[in-house]
């Protein structure tokens, strides 16, 4: 009992909602390897850290023993995944599809054990399966079920369209895990209605239901978004270890402890140390400086990446002249580019607009330790820059 306890608190950590926790309890006991799945659509090439929240959980499960299904959704790829989207998505070429594919097989196993990990592709059996195969799984669904979806409502009320194929995502998703018996299945909480679906396909194929775990969505670096590409707030794994470094530090105070809540591998003892300590006065860039070198040397060959990281990102700040602890603040550009005049005063570095644009125009504004020179710059919403005027001035601003 001590050893499903142990796991199940490990298990728990970061998660969101286990349905159903007495199921996943019962399994942990009959100590038998369980078959954990978690499914990738292959729409970009590059996996970033918010991706890595799902991986970093299988790669628990492996290390209390089991076996993780890695699978990647070569077939749902080429319909696109609906959710959270207020319009149909466009669909991939085969060509893309598998393009992407062969990235995402390099870039797991910089976190996932090889030898316990199976990666299987949908187009296995979906491309087999006959016309009168998909009527009958989409027969166990009505139209009412799936607008209980909420961005499917959502669109419905709002009169914008959605495609016949769109349906179909949910029902192959779950029939995934028919085909690959899986036990458990891990997801965004954006995919709960996609998990219950293969819970109740597998109940009418005489199957186990699986037990579902949701994990939350990682916020990108801008604070609000989640990591996306499309919205250029994402950390991608594959990035170079400064590059990493940088972005890392330049989320906030306040995000730092959700980093690492769903990204950190230390101990949750440690990380409350670590609170406790900020708290106490500690200076939370110090803190962030050890999420960061953790990071780094994960995905780049372990801690001599990380520390070379970190002192070339503080002599980068050196070189600059730049102090390594600025004050930070947060300016509303709903979602918009703010003009770098008005950054510079709602940011308190010069009393107006005008003297802005004057000090520009002089050479006598930076941004990153760079110099800025067109008074017409927008400062698009993302992560935090240094903003710099005259030799003695500085702050952090973030536009969201």
């Amino acid at each position: 009992m001590t050893h499903v306890t142990e796991s199940l608190r490990l298990i728990k950590r970061g998660t969101e909602e286990i349905l159903l926790e007495t199921e996943l309890v019962e399994r942990l006991r009959s100590g038998r390897r369980l078959r954990v799945k978690a499914g990738f659509d292959p729409t970009a090439p590059d996996l970033h850290l918010g991706h890595t929240v799902l991986i970093n959980k299988l790669r628990q499960f492996q290390d209390l023993g089991h076996e993780v299904l890695f699978l990647i959704g070569d077939f749902t790829g080429m319909i696109g995944d609906p959710t959270g989207k207020n319009s149909t998505r466009p669909p991939l070429s085969r060509d893309e599809v598998i393009e992407n594919a062969r990235t995402y097989e390099n870039q797991i196993y910089k976190i996932l054990d090889p030898e316990k990990t199976l990666v299987m592709f949908n187009s296995s059996w979906m491309g087999e399966m006959r016309a009168t195969d998909l009527i009958q799984l989409a027969a166990t669904h009505t139209v009412a079920r799936m607008l209980e979806r909420d961005d499917f409502s959502k669109r419905y009320k709002s009169g914008q369209p959605i495609a016949i194929h769109e349906f179909l995502y949910p029902l192959i998703q779950g029939y995934d895990s028919v085909a690959m018996k899986a036990d458990i299945e891990l997801g965004g909480t954006d995919q709960k209605f996609n998990l219950l679906v293969g819970r109740e396909l597998q109940k009418l194929k005489g199957q186990a239901p699986q037990v579902v775990i949701t994990m939350p969505l990682l916020e990108g670096t801008d604070g609000v978004n989640k990591m996306s590409k499309s919205l250029g707030n994402y950390i991608g794994i594959d990035e170079a270890p400064d590059e990493m470094f940088g972005k890392l530090m330049s989320i906030s105070d306040t995000l730092m402890w959700r980093y690492f809540e769903l990204l950190s591998f230390e101990h949750a003892d440690k990380i409350a140390l670590m609170k406790r300590s900020v708290d106490d006065g500690a200076n939370p860039r110090d803190i962030k400086f050890e999420l960061a070198k953790e990071i780094v040397s994960r995905f780049h060959g372990g801690p001599k990446a990380g520390e070379m990281a970190m002192q070339n990102f503080i002599a980068r700040f050196q070189r600059s002249e730049i102090p390594a602890d600025i004050s930070e603040i947060e300016l509303a550009g709903n979602g918009k580019g703010l003009a770098l005049s008005r950054v510079l005063k709602e940011a308190g570095l010069t009393a107006s607009t005008s003297e802005a644009m004057r000090l520009i125009k002089q050479g006598g504004v930076r941004i990153d330790g760079e110099k800025a020179e067109d008074p017409a710059l927008e400062i698009a919403p993302g992560p935090a820059r240094v903003f710099q005027v005259g030799k003695r001035k500085f702050m952090r601003v973030r536009v969201r």
